[in-house]
């Protein structure tokens, strides 16, 4: 779930900006098939990998702890 919402996520802002795959992967630097993957779900990018691509959307990387509801 939370994957998904992420992929969206990355999606809706690289349209927003209107840069196309091959324009972030090179921007980014991270291979377009890896990108291509990831925005298709079948992808597990690395840490590293989300960060280059957020940093050339205008994103950061937030990891938080679970609210946990007992």
């Amino acid at each position: 779930m939370h994957q998904e919402k992420l992929i969206q996520t990355i999606k809706e802002r690289r349209e927003t900006l209107k840069i196309n795959q091959e324009t972030l992967a090179g921007l980014s630097g991270i291979g377009l098939r890896t990108l291509k993957q990831f925005e298709s779900g079948k992808g597990n990018p690395t840490v590293n990998t989300l960060l280059k691509i957020a940093e050339v959307l205008g994103m950061e990387l937030i990891l938080e702890v679970k609210n946990i509801s007992s």
